[in-house]
């Protein structure tokens, strides 16, 4: 284990230089970026050494892998992100653990999310998801609404009981005119962001960047990046 400790402290400390660096370069304050340390495939041991190396923010993209390790950890100080596509059958169970959901992009998801949070007596945050590939009104190929429908999302979102509108998210696409275009695709991002900001002035959370990336989203504006593979390791292949 302790091992793995370092190991993760490691890796840890070099995102940590990369997001100071970035910040740096886009004349940015260290404090206007938060990590969220995406956790995905991790045990929960794994959750555990990062909270006792400082990380406050994790994330999971699946709720049966989520549930339980959440559970596993109710004892540690971290607020948990749900980062995947969400169906409406596991928003109870989402809601009982995650702090913030990043990936609202649809309204009967909203409907989901605010009847649970009603009936767990919990505030839950909620990003929309932006999907930067897809045309005025359809879906993106990884969930999320068209820049076109976030304003009615929106408003259904800061409308609804026991949820709280905190921003926009997205993941760089793989298709479209911002296809490897990764710079361009957080700054219109960004601008989708002050778009909501003049009707919701408290929204203004900005998720965006990963691994990869996180130089160019800390560079467009973005207030929160998730980092999995730098932190954690290159995951083991399913199946």
């Amino acid at each position: 284990m302790t091992d793995r400790k370092d190991e993760l402290a490691g890796n840890l400390a070099k995102v940590e230089e990369r997001i100071a660096a970035a910040c740096a370069a886009a004349g940015r304050k260290r404090e206007e970026v938060t990590l969220i340390v995406v956790t995905k495939t991790y045990p929960a041991s794994d959750v555990r050494i990062l909270s006792e190396l400082g990380v406050r923010h994790v994330a999971e993209n699946k709720d049966q892998d989520a549930a339980p390790k959440a559970a596993e950890c109710s004892d540690l100080p971290l607020a948990w992100h749900f980062v995947g596509q969400l169906q409406t059958n596991k928003v109870r169970s989402v809601v009982g653990y995650a702090d913030l959901v990043q990936s609202v992009d649809r309204a009967k998801l909203v409907t989901a999310l605010s009847k649970e949070a009603v009936r767990a007596g919990r505030e839950v945050g909620c990003l929309i998801q932006v999907a930067l590939d897809a045309g005025e009104r359809e879906r993106g190929e990884r969930g999320g609404v068209a820049p076109g429908g976030i304003g009615e999302l929106a408003d259904l979102v800061a409308d609804a009981p026991g949820l709280r509108l905190d921003g926009l998210m997205t993941v760089a696409p793989l298709t479209g005119e911002y296809a490897g275009r990764q710079r361009a695709a957080f700054e219109r991002l960004m601008d989708l962001s002050t778009d909501l900001r003049r009707a919701h002035p408290a929204a203004n959370m900005v998720s965006a960047g990963m691994s990869a990336d996180l130089e160019q989203a800390v560079a467009a504006g973005a207030t929160h990046v998730r980092v999995g593979t730098a932190v954690l390791g290159v995951r083991p292949r399913l199946g």
